[in-house]
C-alpha cells in the first residue's frame, strides 16, 4: 500500500524511533486495521489522529502528495518543529486540521487558502510568526479558526469578514496590531470571538452589535480606547464579556442591563468614569462582576443586591463614595468582595452577617467609621479580612474566635481601642495578624507566644501596649515577622524568641526595653531586619564564633540606646549579605515570603537625615545605624568590605581616630553620617569615589586639612562640615589652593614616610624660625605661604597649612 509506505518513511524521520504508541506502524501489519491513529475509508487513509503520541519530528517529509483522500488530521500535543510546508495544499479533501500545542514555527502558508473543504483549523499554542494570510478568506466553509498563543503580527485581515460560516474566531495572545476590522460585524454566526492579549488599538466597532449569536467576547489586554458602544447591549446571547486591561474611557452604557444572559463581566483596569448604572442590577445570572481600577464615581447602586448568583464583586480602586448599601447583604452566594481603595463612608452594614458563603472580604483604604459589627461572627467561612486604613473605632469583637478558618486578619490604621482579646489565640488557622497603628492598650496576651505553630506575622506596632513581651515562644515556631515598635513595652527581650528560627523581621524599636545585647541572637540565622532603636539597651555589642550569626542581615538599627565599648571588627565581618552586590536583579524584589500577597514587611529607617518608612523592603536596601549611643574607639576599616551598603550612620557617639580610607570602596552608599564624634585627621580623598553619595554629615568632629573636591563633594554645603575648625576649602572657605589636593595614604592609622619627613622638616624649620628672624618672619613667611599655596609644590603647601595656626598666634603677639 503506497500510503502506508509513505507514512513509514515519515516515521523514519522521527527522532524517537522507539515510540511505543506508534510501534504498530510496521510493514508487516495492516495500516487500515492495525495502525495506531490511522482510519481508512474504502481502503484509503481518511483520518490520521496521533494526538499526544510524543512524536519528535517535522512535517517536511509528511506524505502530502500520497494522501489525497485524507479528511481529518490531528497531530496536536506532540513535539513537531519546523514550518508548515506549502505542499499541504495537496490535501484537497481536508476538512479538519489540528496542529495545536507543538513547536511549529514560520509563517502560515498561503496555500492553506486553497483547501476549500476546511471547516476547522487549530494551530494554536505554537511558534508561528508573520501575518495572517488574507487567503484564508477563501475558506467559506470554515467554522473554527483558532490561532491563539503564537507570535503572529501585523493587522487582522479585513477579508476575515468573508467567512460567514465562522462560529469561533480565536486570535488571542499574539502580537497583532492595528484596529479591529469593522468587517467582523458580518460574521453573524459567530458565537465566540477572542482577540485578547494583542496590541490592537482604536475603538471597539459599533458593528460588533450585529453579532447577535455571540456568546463570548474577549477583547482584554490590548490598547483599545474610546467608549464602550451602546450597541453592545444588542448582544442578548452574550454570557461572557471581558474588556479588561485596555484604555477604554467614558461611562459604562446603561444598555448593558439588556445582557440578561451574562455570567461574566470584566471591565477592570480601564479609564472608565461616571457612575455604575442601576441597570447592572438586572443581570440576575451574573456570577463575576469586576469593575476595579477605573475612575468610577458616585455611590454603589442598591440594585446590585439583586444579583443573587454573584460569586465575585470587585469594585476596588475607584472613586466610589457614599455608604455601603445594606442590600449587598442579600447576595447569599457571594464568596469574594472587593470594595477597597475608594471613598466609602459610614458603617459596615450589619446585613453583611448574612453573607454566609463569604471567604474573602476587602474593605480597606476607605473612610469607614463606627464599630466592627458583631454580625461578622456569623461569617463562619471567612478566611481573609482586610479592614485596615479606615476610621473604625470600638474594640475587636470577642466572637471572632468562632471563625475557626480565619487565616488573615488586618485591622491596621484605625482607631480600634481597648485590650487585645486573648480569645484571638484560639484562631488556630491564623497566619497573619496585623493590628498596627491603632489605640490598643493593655498587655500583649501571653498566649500569643503559643501561636507559633501557625502564626507567621504578628504586627501590633504603634499602639499603647505596655508590660512585658510574652516569654512563651516555643520550638517549632513559624513566626517570620514580629513588629512591635512604638509601644510602651518594657523589661527584657525574652530569650524564648531564640526558638523562632524562621524569624526574618524583628522590630522592637521605640519601646522601653532595658537589657544588654542578646547574645542568643546568634540562633536567628534567617534574620534580615533587626531594629532595637530607641530603647534602654546598654553594654557592649557581643558576638560569637557562629559563622551564621547575622549572615542574612540587611538592616540593623541599634540607634538611640546606651551601648558602649568599641565597634567590633568581628560584627561587621559577619554581615555577609552586605558584602555582596546582586548583579542579577532585573526587577525589584522585596523581603517577605515568596508569593505572599496578604502582608508586606515594612520598617522605619533613618536616611539622609530624615526618618522614612519603607512600606516594602527592597532586597537591595542595606543599612547600618548605630548612632546616638556611647560607642568608643576607632571606626573599623572592615566596614569597607560591606560594599552593598546604602546607608551608614555612626553619628553621636564617642568614636575617635581617622576616617578609614576603606570607606571609599562603599560605591553604593547614598547616606553617610559620622557627625558628633571625636574623629580627627583629614577627610580621605578616597571618599570622592562615592559618586552616588547624596547626603554627607561629618560635622562636629576634630577633622582638619583640605576638604576633597570633585563629584558629589562639589554639592555638599557648610552644614556637612560645621564644627570642624581645622577644615579648609570649599564650601567652608575659599580654598586650600587652586590646583592641589592633599595626598592620602592607604592606611589611615599610620603616617606615611613622606608625612614623617614633612614632620621632621617642620620641626627643624620651626626651631630655625624661632632662633633669629624676629617679627620680620611673620611677614616673610606669610608671603611665601601665599605663593606656595597657589603653586604646585604640594609638600611645601601642606607644611605651611600645618604652620598656619602657630604663625597666626606668633603674629598676633
Amino acid at each position: 500500500m503506497e500510503e502506508a509506505i509513505a507514512l513509514l518513511k515519515w516515521k523514519a524521520t522521527f527522532k524517537n524511533q522507539t515510540n511505543s504508541l506508534l510501534a504498530s506502524w510496521t510493514q508487516s501489519s495492516n495500516a487500515c486495521g492495525d495502525w495506531y491513529g490511522v482510519t481508512c475509508l474504502n481502503g484509503r487513509v481518511s483520518k490520521l489522529d496521533i494526538q499526544g503520541a510524543l512524536v519528535i519530528g517535522t512535517l517536511y517529509d509528511f506524505p502530502f502528495l500520497t494522501l489525497p483522500f485524507l479528511e481529518y488530521v490531528d497531530l496536536s500535543v506532540n513535539n513537531l518543529s519546523g514550518t508548515i510546508p506549502p505542499e499541504i495544499s495537496n490535501l484537497t479533501n481536508l476538512v479538519y486540521l489540528d496542529l495545536h500545542t507543538n513547536m511549529i514555527s514560520g509563517t502560515i502558508p498561503l496555500q492553506i487558502g486553497s483547501l476549500a473543504k476546511l471547516q476547522n483549523i487549530n494551530i494554536y499554542d505554537n511558534l508561528l510568526n508573520g501575518s495572517i494570510p488574507a487567503s484564508l478568506s477563501n475558506l467559506t466553509n470554515l467554522s473554527i479558526l483558532s490561532l491563539y498563543q503564537n507570535n503572529l503580527s501585523g493587522s487582522i485581515p479585513t477579508e476575515i469578514g468573508y467567512l460567514r460560516s465562522l462560529t469561533s474566531l480565536d486570535l488571542g495572545t499574539n502580537s497583532l496590531n492595528g484596529s479591529i476590522p469593522t468587517s467582523l460585524g458580518n460574521l453573524t454566526n459567530l458565537s465566540s470571538l477572542f482577540l485578547n492579549g494583542n496590541h490592537l488599538s482604536g475603538f471597539i466597532p459599533a458593528l460588533l452589535g450585529n453579532l447577535t449569536s455571540l456568546s463570548i467576547l474577549y477583547l482584554q489586554e490590548n490598547n483599545l480606547s474610546g467608549s464602550i458602544p451602546e450597541e453592545i447591549g444588542y448582544l442578548r446571547s452574550l454570557s461572557q464579556l471581558v474588556l479588561a486591561k485596555n484604555s477604554l474611557s467614558g461611562a459604562i452604557p446603561a444598555s448593558m442591563g439588556n445582557l440578561t444572559s451574562l455570567s461574566i463581566m470584566y471591565l477592570y483596569q480601564n479609564n472608565l468614569s461616571g457612575s455604575i448604572p442601576e441597570e447592572i442590577g438586572y443581570l440576575r445570572t451574573l456570577s463575576y462582576l469586576d469593575f476595579s481600577t477605573n475612575f468610577l464615581s458616585g455611590s454603589i447602586p442598591t440594585s446590585l443586591g439583586n444579583l443573587n448568583e454573584l460569586y465575585l464583586l470587585s469594585l476596588f480602586a475607584n472613586n466610589l463614595s457614599g455608604s455601603i448599601p445594606s442590600e449587598l447583604g442579600n447576595i447569599g452566594r457571594l464568596v469574594t468582595m472587593y470594595l477597597n481603595i475608594n471613598q466609602l463612608i459610614g458603617s459596615i452594614p450589619n446585613s453583611f452577617g448574612n453573607l454566609r458563603n463569604l471567604q474573602w472580604m476587602y474593605l480597606h483604604n476607605n473612610n469607614l467609621t463606627e464599630k466592627i459589627p458583631s454580625s461578622f461572627c456569623n461569617l463562619m467561612k471567612l478566611e481573609v479580612v482586610y479592614l485596615g486604613r479606615n476610621n473604625l473605632r470600638g474594640e475587636i469583637p470577642q466572637c471572632l474566635v468562632n471563625i475557626s478558618g480565619l487565616e488573615v486578619l488586618k485591622i491596621e490604621d484605625n482607631n480600634i481601642g481597648e485590650d487585645i482579646p486573648s480569645s484571638i489565640c484560639n484562631l488556630t488557622s491564623l497566619r497573619i495578624l496585623d493590628l498596627g497603628r491603632n489605640n490598643l492598650k493593655g498587655e500583649i496576651p501571653q498566649c500569643f507566644g503559643n501561636m507559633g505553630g501557625h502564626l507567621e506575622v504578628l504586627d501590633i506596632h504603634q499602639n499603647n501596649l505596655y508590660g512585658t513581651l510574652p516569654d512563651t515562644f516555643s520550638n517549632g515556631s513559624v513566626l517570620r515577622s514580629l513588629d512591635l515598635h512604638d509601644n510602651e513595652l518594657e523589661g527584657k527581650i525574652p530569650r524564648s524568641l531564640a526558638n523562632c528560627k524562621n524569624l526574618e523581621i524583628l522590630d522592637l524599636g521605640d519601646n522601653h526595653f532595658s537589657d544588654t545585647f542578646p547574645i542568643w541572637f546568634e540562633t536567628l540565622s534567617n534574620l534580615k531586619v533587626l531594629s532595637l532603636k530607641s530603647n534602654k539597651l546598654h553594654g557592649p555589642i557581643r558576638t560569637t564564633s557562629n559563622e551564621n550569626m547575622f549572615s542574612e542581615l540587611r538592616i540593623i538599627d541599634l540607634s538611640y540606646n546606651a551601648f558602649t565599648g568599641n565597634l567590633l571588627t568581628s560584627l561587621f565581618q559577619k554581615l555577609k549579605a552586605m558584602r555582596i552586590i546582586d548583579q542579577t536583579a532585573n526587577v525589584p524584589t522585596y523581603l517577605g515570603k515568596p508569593g505572599e500577597r496578604d502582608y508586606n514587611d515594612s520598617v522605619t529607617v533613618s536616611t539622609k537625615g530624615m526618618e522614612n518608612e519603607l512600606d516594602r523592603i527592597s532586597t537591595l536596601f542595606k543599612t547600618i545605624n548605630l548612632s546616638n549611643n556611647k560607642f568608643e574607639g576607632h571606626i573599623p576599616s572592615s566596614l569597607g568590605d560591606l560594599i552593598a551598603l546604602r546607608v551608614l550612620n555612626l553619628s553621636h557617639n564617642r568614636l575617635h581616630g581617622n576616617i578609614p580610607t576603606s570607606l571609599g570602596t562603599l560605591s553604593l552608599v547614598e547616606s553617610l553620617d559620622l557627625s558628633f564624634n571625636q574623629l580627627s585627621g583629614e577627610i580621605p580623598q578616597q571618599l570622592v569615589a562615592l559618586t552616588i553619595l547624596s547626603f554627607l554629615n561629618l560635622s562636629h568632629n576634630h577633622l582638619q586639612g583640605c576638604i576633597p573636591q570633585g563629584h558629589q563633594f562639589d554639592t555638599f554645603q557648610n552644614n556637612s562640615y560645621e564644627g570642624n575648625d581645622g577644615l579648609q576649602g570649599f564650601p567652608v572657605s575659599k580654598g586650600c589652593g587652586s590646583n592641589w589636593t592633599p595626598e592620602t595614604n592607604n592606611n589611615s592609622d599610620y603616617e606615611s614616610d613622606d608625612e614623617e619627613s614633612n614632620s621632621e622638616f617642620l620641626n627643624d624649620f620651626w626651631k630655625a624660625a624661632l632662633m633669629g628672624y624676629g617679627s620680620g618672619l611673620c611677614i616673610g613667611v606669610s608671603i611665601i605661604y601665599i605663593m606656595f599655596s597657589t603653586g604646585n609644590l604640594k609638600w611645601l603647601a601642606i607644611i605651611f597649612v600645618k604652620l598656619e595656626h602657630k604663625l597666626k598666634l606668633l603674629c598676633d603677639k
